[in-house]
């Protein structure tokens, strides 16, 4: 939990983004079970903020950090449905979309876009985190990812076992 200072900080780095129409998108499409890639990037790019706001000495570039893991999932489409198979290796092919995506509608840094382009490390055996900031993104991600599929999966095993239908 953001404290009230922290939050306002938090949207004061992101403010230019979260107007933009494009990153409105991003609420349309599904992460993880029922969660959105927004509210996912959202999740992310908090606990970064935290992480560095925590750990002060690591000497962490904050709004970079806060803005590549709020555009890490960028690609703007719904991985899971393709009747054509173009989606077929997103886990591979997404980091590199949504830095290009990001590139182009908020003019990121180099260092941002490195950040984004290298997130799905190990998975993208070659694009090896380079700089602090992209091992807390990359790291933070996993986890967040892990407990938003985990939780979704308690929920439908949940509601399994009570008989209700739940939209996961």
């Amino acid at each position: 939990m953001l404290k009230p200072e922290e939050e306002a900080q938090f949207l004061s780095i992101l403010a230019p983004l979260l107007a933009h129409p494009k990153v409105e998108e991003m609420k349309t499409y599904i992460q993880h079970g029922s969660v959105t890639t927004y509210d996912h990037c959202l999740s992310v790019a908090e606990a970064c903020f935290l992480y560095a706001k925590r750990h002060p000495k690591r000497c962490l570039d904050l709004p970079s950090l806060v803005r590549a893991a709020f555009l890490h999932d960028f690609y703007l489409y719904d991985w899971h449905t393709s009747g054509d198979g173009s989606h077929h290796f997103h886990g591979y092919r997404h980091a590199k979309r949504a830095m290009e995506n990001a590139k182009t509608m908020f003019g990121i840094s180099d260092i941002e876009a490195a950040m984004i382009f290298s997130h799905m490390w190990p998975l993208n055996i070659t694009r090896i985190p380079k700089t602090r900031e992209a091992w807390v993104l990359t790291l933070t991600d996993k986890k967040i990812s892990l407990i938003e599929t985990l939780t979704q999966r308690k929920a439908k095993k949940k509601a399994k076992k009570s008989g209700t239908k739940q939209a996961l």
